[in-house]
């Protein structure tokens, strides 16, 4: 099919034709699913017109990105989306696993090359390029971006940090505002125009945290200062100071209400960045602080009373041009604002020094009046092109990092886009040159250099025919002859130059070109050059004035005279070097023109593009009135036929855009063998060795073949995991393709690769986890079970010394007990002894007698403990001892049992009566545990008032029955 498109069938044109009829007929049918079609590689077939209407139903359904293979494609909207741009949906985006899978969005790029940095894929620093016309919204684009890498390149570890990182952030951001008022300005085309181009270098350290950045600029619109385009005007800063200013800076800067000014056209026009408060909050965050601030707007309004200075032509060639009568308060106020004297002023720019001869000699010459213009002019873009630098100085030195701190970066490239317009001069050659020169980088990286390659690694491709410009640039910059030679060889000359000898030289010696071509009918002089865009006129009437850029080196002098700060830092008195602006009158090297400088800087930028991996964002403008839900068609088609949109959809569609060596490709994914076992290629391989060439490899070649085989081999096991059973059929990728010494894979492919090494990875970070767990868990057991040892040994000391001191104590307590059981009963024994002699010489031959026994029960009963007495008493005694020893120690008086009246010895007397001795003081008891047998035992009410152990001692033996 894609050879049918592109006309390579080998059959008949007309049934080919006929095909392709069929298939676009069928694909427009369908129109109302267009907008949902988010890649245009699926358009089919691939033509502008397919394309044109997919962009078209994406665009009236407020879907303004659209991927195109390695493109992407932003529509411009021309109204405000916040909700398009917000924190959260780039954390989304950024958080998403697959961003490619989400809707096409300036974020999906941004993602990416973020992800290429912290993946270290080489080469590891990232490039955005974002072209486009005028007014299609590169500005915007490269802005969000910026914002978006503020976001996601933030994540410090400490608070310190963090606050260090959202400074730079801030200040990087910041820079935006500042540059867009100093250099941009509105046009025919776009509101906010980029009348320089700039490359944003985003520096990130080894943990991919932004760490500052730099900004380069390359060939500021320096002429607008001084001349605008009909309905144009002139950069955003003039009109903010005029329309911003508070009333006592008006009367500072002599900028009164509804003043007018020559150089300021169309005030009454009120944009979005006519905004004052936003620039100068910006430049605070960027260290400029008040003072310089008001100085900086000090010199711009002196600029624009500059501008206010017309000469009136002189009668007399010797004599100066004067300033008309309503220009010298103009003059007066501009030398005051300026801080330079006012006749030194004027007599410069009504002047001209020569220096002739080999003594120097230096002559005066007044000036006419279109000199003197041109001279005043010349000032003013002197000073203006001076602040611009400067600043973009103060920037760099804001938010630039230490070389030593930032590992990568990540570049932003916006470039003025291809303009043509119906008078264009040296600025829109010098823009128009480089969209050529990023165009052919497009077209050298993706398009030519891929079929040129694949045909060199052997693989078989069906070439597709794309737009090369490389005629037009040789045609530009070409050697030994090309236009920017012969406008260089021009200043060289030192000779008056004019415009239709110019393009008489250049239409003799060019004459070959196929890019070059002529308006026979244009009555002004002029050339045309067919750029990849379209065919675009310039005007050869002041092309080489400037080229040489001249600047007088009276006005350089001057300048370094004024005492204003801001102008004596710009124009130091003792320049370390010679500029450009002071030759030297006897130097014979070549003068440094604006196509010179211009060229150099862009090879510089050329270079830094072809070390990185390149990004493209092609931006495209619905239409040309700036209108919403507005798309023109033949419009937006001449922008898909210069930006080579649909080659780029066919190349992509069917082509391989990443290559990676055999080396690096092997050491980057010979992880995935672990999906695998290792089995060599046989023909039921799903990838056999076919997709290898056939071709005698080196040493180096022939270990890296089996590796490389081994990857492929675990191709569907990544695909099978990797597919769902709805869309099992689209989740098989193209298959990738081994050169001779590098692998083509599809971005597809890709993905599937690194979601499998972060497989493998995964696992291996679970094995060792898992291996790290289980030798912790085991030195935690072994640990807890020496510590449950110690534990218990410390615990078994702790517990024989206990049982020792209870031990000892138990010892001690037991000696005093037995030491005391022994006195009492030796006690015990010797009181029974001495009764028991005494009764044994009274006793009668029987103890039953009546006046024994009244004896007995009228003894008064002595409180003594005879628990003791009788538990002491020895076991083999008599029954008669017994009864002997209780009466002796009770010594119970005679008289009836009934009459029976037992009373302690002293009722007034407290205390226990011994049987030795009564006590001569009160006997206290203390709570402890008796050790007799009955002492703790309460006995029952009894009727007698005996009470304690005397009445224990009457119950248990019964004295009533004896």
């Amino acid at each position: 099919m894609l050879q049918q498109v592109n006309g390579h069938n080998p059959g008949s044109d007309g049934q080919a034709r006929e095909y392709l009829r069929e298939d676009l007929q069928e694909f427009l049918d369908g129109e109302v699913l267009l907008y949902q079609l988010d890649d245009l590689t699926r358009v089919n077939p691939v033509t502008l017109e397919t394309v044109l209407r997919c962009l078209q139903a994406r665009y009236m359904a407020d879907r303004f990105y659209t991927n195109a293979g390695c493109t992407l494609v932003a529509l411009n909207p021309f109204k405000p989306i916040p909700q398009l741009y917000s924190p959260e949906l780039m954390r989304e985006y950024h958080a998403a696993p697959q961003p490619q899978k989400l809707k096409p969005h300036v974020f999906t790029v941004g993602e990416q090359t973020y992800r290429n940095v912290k993946g270290l894929i080489e080469p590891v620093n990232q490039s955005i390029v974002v072209s486009g016309e005028s007014g299609a919204g590169k500005t915007w684009t490269s802005r969000c971006l910026m914002k978006f890498y503020a976001v996601v390149a933030a994540s410090p570890a400490s608070w310190e940090t963090h606050k260090i990182a959202e400074r730079i952030e801030q200040r990087i951001l910041n820079s935006n505002p500042v540059m867009e008022a100093f250099g941009n300005a509105c046009t025919l085309r776009n509101n906010n125009s980029s009348r320089f181009g700039k490359f944003i270098q985003l520096q990130l350290n080894r943990a991919q945290q932004m760490t500052g950045a730099a900004v380069q600029t390359y060939l500021l619109e320096k002429t607008r200062v001084a001349c605008q385009a009909s309905s144009e005007r002139n950069f955003h800063i003039f009109y903010q100071i005029c329309k911003g200013a508070s009333e006592d800076e008006r009367l500072q800067w002599h900028l009164p209400r509804g003043a007018a000014f020559s150089w300021l056209p169309n005030p009454e026009r009120s944009l979005e960045e006519d905004c004052f408060e936003v620039t100068r909050e910006a430049m605070l965050h960027l260290g400029i602080d008040t003072p310089t601030q008001n100085n900086i707007f000090k010199v711009l309004a002196g600029l624009l009373h500059l501008g206010n200075i017309q000469f009136a032509a002189s009668e007399d060639e010797a004599q100066p041009c004067q300033p008309m009568d309503d220009a010298k308060c103009s003059v007066r106020t501009a030398s005051l604002l300026l801080g330079l004297p006012e006749d030194v002023l004027l007599e410069t720019v009504q002047i001209r020094t020569i220096r002739a001869g080999r003594q120097q000699q230096v002559f005066r010459k007044p000036c006419p009046r279109a000199e003197c213009d041109t001279r005043r002019d010349c000032l003013a873009k002197l000073i203006y092109a001076r602040l611009f630098d400067w600043l973009v100085s103060v920037i760099n030195s804001s938010i630039c990092a230490d070389t030593d701190s930032w590992t990568t970066f990540i570049g932003l490239l916006d470039v003025y886009g291809f303009e043509s317009f119906p008078d264009n001069s040296l600025e829109q050659l010098c823009i128009n040159y480089a969209n050529e020169k990023l165009q052919q980088h497009f077209v050298a990286h993706y398009l030519r250099a891929q079929q040129e390659e694949y045909a060199v690694e052997g693989l078989e491709w069906s070439f597709v025919n794309y737009q090369d410009n490389q005629a037009c640039l040789d045609l530009i910059e070409g050697s030994p002859i090309s236009i920017c030679s012969l406008i260089n060889e021009e200043c060289r000359l030192n000779r008056p130059s004019s415009a239709a000898q110019l393009q008489t030289r250049i239409e003799t010696a060019l004459a070959g070109s196929p890019c070059l071509g002529h308006n026979k009918l244009s009555r002004e002089p002029s050339f045309i050059v067919v750029h990849y865009a379209g065919p675009v006129r310039y005007h050869t009437a002041g092309l080489v004035e400037k080229n040489k850029d001249p600047v007088p080196p009276e006005l350089t002098r001057l300048l370094q005279q004024s005492q204003d700060h801001l102008l004596m830092g710009l124009f130091p008195t003792n320049p370390k070097e010679k500029t450009q602006e002071e030759p030297s009158g006897q130097s014979r090297n070549p003068v440094l023109t604006v196509v010179s400088k211009f060229k150099a800087s862009l090879e510089q930028l050329l270079q830094v593009l072809h070390s990185t991996t390149p990004h493209y964002i092609r931006c495209i403008k619905p239409n040309s009135q700036g209108q919403a839900q507005t798309f023109v068609q033949e419009e937006v088609l001449s922008q898909l036929e210069a930006c080579g949109l649909v080659e780029t959809i066919h190349i992509s569609a069917a082509g391989f855009p990443i290559r990676i060596s055999h080396q690096n490709f092997v050491e980057r994914y010979k992880l995935l063998r672990r999906l695998h076992p290792h089995t060599s290629s046989g023909p039921h391989s799903p990838y056999p060795a076919k997709g290898l060439p056939e071709w005698c490899p080196h040493s180096e070649e022939a270990t890296l073949e089996p590796l490389i085989q081994d990857i492929l081999h675990t191709l569907p096991v990544l695909t099978q995991a990797a597919a769902t059973p709805g869309d099992s059929a689209e989740a098989m990728p193209a298959p990738m393709h081994c050169g001779r010494t590098k692998v083509f894979i599809t971005d597809s492919m890709l993905e599937l690769l690194e979601c499998g090494r972060a497989q493998v990875l995964e696992q291996c970070a679970r094995c060792i986890q898992g291996g790290w767990r289980r030798h912790r868990h085991r030195e935690q057991a072994r640990q807890r079970r020496a510590a449950m040892l110690i534990q218990a040994a410390i615990r078994s000391w702790l517990t024989r010394k206990h049982i020792q001191r209870l031990h000892a104590a138990a010892t001690v307590i037991k000696h005093a007990w037995q030491k005391w059981r022994i006195r009492m009963a030796y006690l015990a024994a010797k009181e029974l002894d001495g009764v028991e002699e005494k009764h044994f010489s009274q006793a009668p031959c029987s103890l039953s007698t009546s006046p024994l026994q009244t004896r007995f029960l009228e003894a008064i009963i002595r409180l003594w403990p005879l628990g003791l007495v009788l538990a002491n008493t020895a076991m083999g005694v008599s029954s008669f001892q017994r009864k002997l020893v209780v009466w002796a120690c009770l010594q119970l008086p005679r008289g009836s049992p009934s009459s029976y009246s037992i009373q302690t010895a002293q009722q007034d007397q407290a205390g226990v009566t011994s049987i030795r001795a009564l006590p001569q003081g009160s006997i206290k008891f203390h709570c402890r545990k008796s050790p007799l047998r009955y002492a703790d035992i309460c006995p029952e009410p009894s009727p007698y008032s005996v009470t304690g152990f005397n009445q224990i001692l009457l119950e248990r033996h019964r004295l009533i029955h004896m």
